[in-house]
């Protein structure tokens, strides 16, 4: 069976710990590859050669790193559908859906780099007393979920390299493939991107690295809990994206056929494995039975990948037979198949209430349990009560409506009669437990970089 390996410094190399993991087919339940876990002395290794590189990275003019960049996109646009193919391997997502992710990931990239050029990496104030230059940290951590591994690699990888970071990713140890094809094909110099293989301890070791300079994580709340912490411990800063259970409110007066349908893609894309996806929905009254009869129907036709493992689908059985032991209605799903893989089906729940775990807790998979509110300012009073604050999402055709749910909920983004898409200049931070930095736009730079000024005449000074 193949043998996964880590590439360091443009080599690549086995990790040196005795323990092996399993890459594994969630739709066959099959093993893909094996995989060495990474040792902290291999985590070492990686840093130390992205450290090196970033010596030359740094100084390669921002023209020049943009341009390298984007023939990198250029390749990985020509290889697309494979990456795609790589993702259905060994987390699931159907391929002919998963190509569409990795194109827009790609094309993030792009827009992502491009703003290097845009970008104040040297600002000389009005009187001419003052340069403030923006200079990167070094050498950046990138640890990689396995729901979306190309889409938040790539995401992360575009400001930090192009702002002149070097980068060492730890990919899911449930996922890798995609993170090692993309470290393939490409092409920078050798160290400016490294990766390593391994679970929980190796991604400890990377984020607790003294001469790791920032951390971008994405993941739960528990492990980005102890990167904010061993960050702490480093004095280095991080960019923590973390777990969601995101409120979608129905309101009165809306096309329901229409909004069902757009419900139906925030609950189960992705098997429901997305940060971002619709785990809390509030209707109004008035709409309420035709919307639980129009999402039902759209969820019994509906064709979904594996979940990732028997792990994370045990989570979604468990959050969904609690509701069911508490009075809550199964409108369709709700029930394992009897086949190999981990499947589940989409999943429409009513009656729920508030103290169920469906409502409190990320389920993480594809289920859409629904509340009936009374009015809007109900729906928006719920649906601010978690500690959780990635996204919201409203249908309303009253402004007044979704402008009191943009100032109410907390969340970085709050989507309007649409799920999902971004505009041009989108700047966010998650609030409560969802996450903390700003992403995004300028942001982005601003966190993969710090300022220092120099203060004299910039006529006699050059630096």
């Amino acid at each position: 069976m193949n043998v996964l390996r880590n590439l360091v410094g443009g080599r690549w190399v086995t990790g040196s710990e005795s323990d092996t993991l399993e890459v594994v087919d969630p739709a066959t339940e099959k093993p893909l590859a094996l995989l060495r876990s990474s040792s902290p002395r291999d985590v070492s290794a990686a840093v130390d050669a992205a450290r090196a590189a970033a010596a030359t990275w740094s100084a390669t003019p921002v023209r020049e790193r943009v341009e390298a960049l984007l023939h990198a996109a250029d390749v990985l646009e020509r290889h697309a559908p494979e990456i795609a193919e790589t993702e259905q391997q060994d987390m699931g997502r159907p391929a002919a859906v998963g190509e569409s992710w990795i194109r827009g990931a790609i094309a993030g990239f792009r827009t992502n780099v491009d703003l290097a050029l845009q970008y104040p990496f040297r600002k000389v104030s009005e009187d001419l007393s003052t340069t403030v230059v923006r200079r990167p940290l070094g050498v950046a951590a990138v640890i990689a979920p396995w729901n979306f591994p190309a889409n938040i690699i790539l995401g992360a990888l575009g400001p930090l390299l192009a702002a002149g970071n070097t980068a060492v990713v730890k990919p899911s140890e449930k996922a890798p493939l995609s993170a090692l094809r993309i470290a393939e094909l490409i092409d920078l110099p050798d160290g400016v991107v490294n990766v390593v293989l391994g679970g929980g301890p190796t991604g400890a070791a990377l984020s607790a690295h003294p001469l790791v300079g920032l951390t971008h994580f994405t993941g739960s709340v528990r492990s980005g809990a102890a990167v904010a912490s061993a960050g702490a411990r480093q004095l280095h800063r991080v960019v923590l994206e973390l777990g969601g259970k995101d409120p979608a409110i129905v309101d009165d007066g809306v096309d329901v056929a229409a909004v069902a349908r757009d419900v139906a893609r925030g609950a189960f894309t992705n098997t429901g494995q997305i940060c971002t996806s619709m785990e809390r929905i509030y209707v109004h009254r008035a709409v309420a039975g035709e919307f639980v009869t129009e999402l039902t129907a759209v969820a019994a036709d509906a064709l979904l990948g594996p979940m990732v493992d028997s792990a994370q689908r045990e989570i979604v059985v468990a959050h969904v037979q609690e509701a069911v032991a508490q009075g809550a209605v199964v409108r369709t799903g709700g029930i394992v198949p009897d086949r190999t893989g981990y499947w589940y089906p989409a999943t429409v729940m009513t009656d729920v209430t508030d103290e169920m775990l469906i409502m409190r807790e990320e389920t993480f998979g594809p289920v859409a349990p629904i509340q009936v509110v009374d009015d809007f300012a109900q729906a928006v009073a719920k649906a601010k009560q978690t500690p959780y604050g990635l996204a919201a999402t409203v249908y309303t055709t009253n402004p007044a409506h979704s402008a009191l749910a943009a100032r109410a909920i907390p969340s970085a983004i709050t989507w309007v009669n649409r799920w999902q898409g971004a505009g041009s200049g989108v700047v966010y931070e998650p609030a409560g437990i969802s996450g903390m930095t700003a992403m995004g736009h300028f942001a982005a730079y601003d966190a993969a970089t710090r300022p220092a000024s120099v203060i004299g005449s910039v006529e006699t000074h050059r630096f």
